[in-house]
C-alpha cells in the first residue's frame, strides 16, 4: 500500500475509479452472494470481490485512508463473526440429534421467502463464508500495510537522526 508521501505516484484516474467502484462493487458482491437463491449462492467469490474493492481503495489512497474506512477497519471482527456463524451452522444441529451441517427447513418443508430469496440455512452459510473471506483478505492486506507504514516511519526517523548528527544518511 502506498503511504501518504508516495501518493503523488498514483494517478487521479486510479483514485477516481476506486471511489466510483466502491458502492457498485459491494452491490455486485451481495448480488453474487445471494443470486436470488434460485441458484446456489457464492459467498467465497462475493467475499473476494468485496475485499478487492476495499483493497483498491487502499492502493489508490494509501494505508492511512484505508484505516479510516469503517468496513476495512472492522474486517478482522467481521471475519471472526463469520467463523462463529459457520461453526454454529455446522454444529448446532448436532446438539439436537441431527447430522453435522443439516440444513433447515428440511426437505419438503415450507421455507419463508422474500422475493426470490429463501430463508434457509445455506443462505446463512454463504453469508458466513463471505464474512470469513472478506475479513481474512482485507485484514491481511491491512496488516501488511500497517507493517509497511511502520517500516517507512522507522526509516524516516533513522534518516532524521543521522542528518541531525551530521552522519551519513541511511
Amino acid at each position: 500500500m502506498p503511504t501518504r508521501d508516495s501518493l503523488q505516484l498514483t494517478g487521479g484516474m486510479l483514485q477516481m475509479g476506486a471511489r466510483v467502484l466502491l458502492v457498485p462493487g459491494f452491490i455486485i458482491a451481495i448480488a453474487i452472494m445471494l443470486k436470488g437463491y434460485a441458484d446456489i449462492g457464492d459467498g467465497f467469490s462475493a467475499g473476494v470481490i468485496a475485499a478487492l474493492v476495499v483493497i483498491v481503495q487502499g492502493l489508490a489512497f494509501g494505508a492511512e485512508e484505508l484505516e479510516r474506512i469503517a468496513v476495512a477497519r472492522l474486517a478482522p471482527l467481521l471475519g471472526f463473526i463469520g467463523l462463529g456463524l459457520a461453526y454454529a451452522l455446522a454444529f448446532v444441529p448436532v446438539l439436537f440429534g441431527y447430522p453435522i451441517l443439516t440444513h433447515f427447513p428440511r426437505m419438503n418443508e415450507h421455507a419463508e421467502h422474500f422475493g426470490p430469496l429463501e430463508f434457509i440455512t445455506p443462505v446463512l452459510f454463504d453469508v458466513a463464508v463471505f464474512l470469513v473471506v472478506y475479513g481474512f483478505c482485507v485484514g491481511a492486506m491491512m496488516a501488511v500495510s500497517r507493517a509497511e507504514v511502520r517500516h517507512q516511519r522507522l526509516i524516516r526517523r533513522a534518516r532524521q537522526r543521522a542528518g541531525s548528527r551530521g552522519g551519513d544518511a541511511v
